[in-house]
């Protein structure tokens, strides 16, 4: 008998019909989870909605779309915040949907914010149920949904547009879609610095298939990626990097910083690569004492489970294009030197981790998986509420 978690799905981009068992356990997880962040909201006379909507990053967008860039905050301590920092493509669109309907910045940047979710959680579907089947794909879908920090998926930022386009490029390019790959890839690079993982994924898998394309022998059932024309798939490496690279050498020029003039403008927000240095001291200094001894465990054990998922997605043979985007997704999260505290957030948009634990799920029977993910979605609606509320930015 077929295993149904690990049965893969024909090519084609799997119909609402097929998805809307994932979609419709992710809008009650979602919803769970504003439910309880309204409760707890209310009982600390703080306003749910003002937190999803106009603080920290959301706050930033929302300058942006109003306002356009330029704007910054000189710190006390010498250090410039300028909102150059903040890729444009999710202000665009919360100016572009301000002007067509009656709705404020931030209102509109939650809308985006709403519908972006959704289309993540059915790229996140469609991928994992190409590659491992229909069961295995709602399960995923459900994980991504009761992460810890979750919430995030709901707010006013970008990770939720990230992860959309950076899921429908990763299926695009698991099915072929040369070109559609390139385009999904040029607007992830508008949306976040991340971006870069998303072109690298698509990067690799076509020189991975120019590759095989030479090789004698190749066999005549390759997949359909490894088949496409090779115009499509130059047209695709070429579209995919111009988005991040647009904006990062526009703002050089913006700057008069030249190329690397992005980095600068990084700088002023104390944020860098270092290789995860940075970090390391960040977990070390926790165990000074003993309260935060236990907090320092806690991060040692949970970037530990981050480098096993990843180990468990190599052995399982995940497709080379999640491995390198879900790779570079995880060393950029885990190497920035700041914002140490955003780190789960940071990690949120790579998906291809939580496929071990969703084929584990998906062979569960399906009362015991369940109970298992429904309280897991408790736990994490009542954990975002908490988060959201307390007093440093996510």
């Amino acid at each position: 008998m077929t295993d149904l978690g690990t049965r893969a799905a024909p090519p084609g981009t799997p119909s609402l019909r097929r998805a809307a068992p994932a979609l419709l356990g992710y809008a009650a997880v979602r919803g769970l989870g504003l439910l309880a962040l309204a409760l707890w909201s209310a009982a600390r006379d703080k306003s749910a909605y003002t937190l999803l909507t106009a603080r920290w990053d959301a706050l930033w967008y929302t300058r942006v779309a109003e306002l356009g860039y330029g704007y910054e905050v000189r710190l006390p301590n010498g250090d410039v915040h300028s909102n150059l920092a903040f890729f444009p493509l999710l202000p665009w669109l919360e100016r572009l949907l301000a002007a067509a309907t009656p709705l404020s910045y931030a209102d509109a940047g939650f809308v985006v914010a709403l519908l972006a979710s959704v289309a993540a959680a059915w790229g996140i579907f469609a991928v994992t149920d190409h590659v491992h089947g229909r069961r295995a794909g709602v399960c995923a879908v459900l994980l991504w949904a009761v992460l810890p920090v979750g919430v995030v998926q709901s707010m006013a930022y970008s990770e939720s547009l990230f992860t959309a386009l950076a899921a429908w490029s990763l299926y695009a390019v698991v099915t072929g879609r040369w070109v559609t790959a390139g385009t999904l890839a040029l607007l992830a690079g508008l949306t976040r610095p991340v971006g870069l993982a998303v072109v690298a994924a698509v990067w690799a898998a076509a020189i991975a298939s120019f590759v095989r394309d030479r090789s004698p022998a190749r066999p005549d059932g390759a997949p359909a990626e490894e088949r496409a024309p090779g115009a499509r798939r130059a047209l695709g490496m070429l579209l995919a990097p111009l988005g991040a690279a647009g904006y990062v050498l526009w703002v050089g020029h913006h700057t008069g910083k030249g190329p690397l003039g992005y980095l600068d403008v990084q700088a002023g927000w104390r944020n860098g690569f270092d290789g995860g240095q940075a970090f390391a001291r960040f977990v070390a200094d926790k165990f000074t004492s003993f309260p935060s001894a236990l907090a320092g465990v806690g991060l040692i054990v949970g970037v530990g489970l981050v480098v096993w998922l990843y180990v468990v997605c190599v052995r399982q043979r995940q497709p080379l294009p999640l491995l390198v985007y879900a790779g570079v997704v995880t060393a950029l999260a885990l190497c920035a030197s700041s914002y140490f505290g955003s780190k789960p957030r940071l990690l949120m948009p790579a998906f291809p981790l939580l496929l071990p634990l969703a084929l584990a799920s998906a062979r569960l029977r399906a009362p015991r998986s369940a109970l298992v993910l429904g309280t897991v979605a408790v736990v994490s609606a009542l954990y975002g509420a908490f988060w959201l509320n307390g007093s440093g930015p996510p």
